[in-house]
C-alpha cells in the first residue's frame, strides 16, 4: 500500500486496475473453474489430421514486444520468379487447446481481449496457455493455421490460400532491437544472427512490408499516431513514462498483419458463411472534419474521402510533429471508433475507412483477443468441411459484445494511464514544466506536458486558450487514486 509520506506503489496501480476492470462488468481474475479445466490440460494441442502440413523447416521468426512472452504469429517469405514474393504468416492454433463453450472459453468470452496496464496484465487466457502451450514459442513444434499469399512487384496480393500446419518458431525477436538494426543503428539481434538465411529473410519481410504500407497510404490509409503513453517501472518504483515509437519493425508486423485479415475474412466470404468483420465506418461526422481541416487552410471534398484525409494528416504530421498526436485524437473522435459487425455472404462489405480496405477482420492474435479466436474456428471448420461453429444470432450477439467490451477496456486502461501518471508526479508538485494545449470548453481546459508525456486540467489562468497553444505549466496536484493531474498557468512559451 501507500509508503512513506503519502507516496504510493506499483501495487497501488494494481489495486487500482483490478476496480477500474471490475466497475465496468470485466473479470480481473479466473474463475475457480478456469483452474479446474487448466488441470486437465497436461500439453500443447495434438492433432493427427493427415491433411495438417509439416512446415517446420522453414524460417519462421517472431517479432514482438520485448516483454511479450503470448507469441501469436511466425512469419517467412520466398521469392518467385518475375518479383512477386510468396509469403506465410502462420497463427497460434487456439483452438486446439482451448474448446468451444468450455470454462476458459467463457472467460475469454466476457473479457474478449487481454487487457494491459503497465503495472500488470489481465491475460484473456490462463498464462500456462497463452505464455506456452498454446503461444508460439522458439524451439517448439506448435500447430497454426497458415495462410500463404503470393504478393506482385506492386504490392497487391495476387493469390491467398489458408491450411494447417506444424510450425516451429526459429528465432524470437523483439521490435526495438529489430527496427534498430533495419535502421542502420544496431547489430542484427544474436537470435537472428544463430539461423543461418534469416538476416536475408528479414530484410526481404522489410521490403515487402514497406510496399504494402506505400500502396496501402496511395489508397488512402490513414497514419495516425494516438497519444498511449506506458509507465516503466523497476521493481515496485515507477521511474518514466514512455510515449510508444512506431518503429520499422512495428510496421513490418502490422502490414503482415493487415494483409493476412484482409485474406481471411475473403476466405470466408468465399466460403459463404456470415462473419465478424472488424469495420470504422465512412464518418457520419465527415463535415465536422471538414471544417477542422479549414481551420488547417486545407479544403477536403463535402463527401467522406479517405485519400483527401491521408493527405491533409500527412501535411500535418511533416508541418508540427509535436501537436499532430492531438489532432489525431480530434480526427479518430469524429471518425468514430471501430466496432464488430456480423457479415454475411454477397452483402455489400461496409469496409475499413481507416484502412482504405474493404473486407477485414480480426484473425492474426487469438490469445489475446477473442474475435480473432472466432474467425480461427470457423476457418478451420470450412477447411474440415464442417458447418460454422457460430450461428448467424451467435455472432450477432458476439459483434455487440465484443463492441461494448472494447470500449469498456479502452476506459479501464485510461483510467490505470491517469494513474501511472500522477503516481510518476507525485513527488514534483510545485515544478514547472512545457505544455500544450490539448482540449477546451467553456469549463475547462486540458493540456499535455512534454517530458514526462502525461496530461491533466488547467485549474488556474488557462480560461479561453486555444487548442495547440505552448505554455509553462506548474503541477498543483497528482492524486493517483482518483487519477487526477491539475495545473496551473506558469507563463506562456514564447514559441507559441
Amino acid at each position: 500500500m501507500r509508503g512513506r509520506h503519502g507516496h504510493h506503489h506499483r501495487s497501488d496501480l494494481v489495486r487500482i486496475a483490478i476496480e477500474a476492470l471490475a466497475e465496468r462488468g470485466l473479470e480481473p481474475e479466473f474463475p475457480a473453474a478456469v483452474e479446474r479445466q487448466l488441470q486437465g490440460i497436461t500439453g500443447p494441442g495434438r492433432d493427427d489430421d493427415a491433411r495438417i502440413q509439416d512446415l517446420r523447416a522453414r524460417l519462421w521468426c517472431s517479432i514482438d514486444n520485448d516483454d511479450s512472452r503470448d507469441l501469436d504469429q511466425l512469419s517467412v517469405c520466398e521469392p518467385l520468379p518475375g518479383g512477386d514474393l510468396r509469403v506465410f504468416v502462420a497463427v497460434a492454433d487456439v483452438d486446439a487447446v482451448v474448446a468451444k463453450d468450455s470454462p476458459i472459453d467463457r472467460h475469454a468470452w466476457t473479457n474478449t481481449s487481454s487487457i494491459y496496464t503497465s503495472a500488470r496484465v489481465f491475460p484473456m487466457l490462463p498464462e500456462r496457455l497463452s505464455t506456452d502451450l498454446s503461444s508460439l514459442n522458439p524451439g517448439q513444434d506448435r500447430l497454426a493455421l497458415v495462410t500463404e499469399m503470393v504478393i506482385a512487384a506492386d504490392a497487391t496480393i495476387t493469390r491467398a490460400s489458408v491450411c494447417r500446419a506444424w510450425v516451429h518458431n526459429h528465432a524470437q525477436l523483439a521490435y526495438d532491437a529489430v527496427s534498430a538494426w533495419l535502421d542502420g543503428e544496431g547489430p542484427l539481434p544474436e537470435a537472428a544472427a544463430r539461423v543461418p538465411g534469416l538476416e536475408a529473410q528479414l530484410r526481404a519481410q522489410d521490403e515487402l512490408a514497406q510496399r504494402l504500407r506505400a500502396r496501402r497510404h496511395e489508397r488512402g490509409s490513414l497514419e495516425l499516431e494516438t497519444f498511449q503513453p506506458r509507465a516503466v517501472f523497476e521493481d515496485e518504483r515507477i521511474v518514466d513514462i514512455r510515449q510508444q515509437v512506431h518503429n520499422r519493425a512495428r510496421q513490418l508486423i502490422e502490414e503482415l498483419m493487415i494483409a493476412t485479415n484482409e485474406c481471411t475474412a475473403r476466405q470466408l466470404q468465399a466460403a459463404g458463411v456470415a462473419s465478424l468483420r472488424r469495420v470504422v465506418r465512412s464518418p457520419e461526422r465527415w463535415l465536422r472534419i471538414v471544417d477542422l481541416a479549414r481551420e488547417y487552410g486545407v479544403q477536403l471534398p463535402a463527401e467522406p474521402d479517405s485519400k483527401a484525409l491521408e493527405a491533409f494528416l500527412a501535411e500535418r504530421h511533416r508541418a508540427d510533429p509535436l501537436r499532430f498526436p492531438d489532432l489525431s485524437l480530434v480526427v479518430v473522435k469524429l471518425m468514430g471508433p471501430g466496432e464488430y459487425i456480423v457479415e454475411q455472404p454477397g452483402a455489400e462489405p461496409v469496409g475499413h475507412f481507416g484502412l482504405a480496405i474493404q473486407d477485414y477482420t480480426h484473425s492474426t492474435a487469438p490469445n489475446r483477443r477473442f474475435p480473432d479466436l472466432v474467425s480461427l474456428r470457423m476457418v478451420k471448420a470450412h477447411l474440415a468441411g464442417q458447418p460454422s461453429p457460430y450461428s448467424s444470432a451467435e455472432l450477432m450477439a458476439l459483434a455487440r459484445h465484443c463492441t461494448a467490451q472494447e470500449d469498456a477496456i479502452r476506459k479501464a486502461e485510461r483510467r490505470v494511464r491517469k494513474s501511472e501518471a500522477a503516481l510518476l508526479l507525485e513527488a514534483r508538485v510545485g515544478e514547472s514544466f512545457d505544455a500544450v494545449v490539448t482540449g477546451s470548453s467553456e469549463a475547462d481546459t486540458w493540456v499535455r506536458i512534454l517530458t514526462p508525456p502525461a496530461e491533466g486540467k488547467l485549474v488556474a489562468g488557462g480560461h479561453g486558450l486555444a487548442v495547440g497553444r505552448r505554455l509553462r505549466v506548474k503541477l498543483v496536484r497528482a492524486d493517483v487514486e482518483r487519477g487526477f493531474i491539475d495545473f496551473a498557468l506558469n507563463g506562456r512559451d514564447p514559441r507559441g
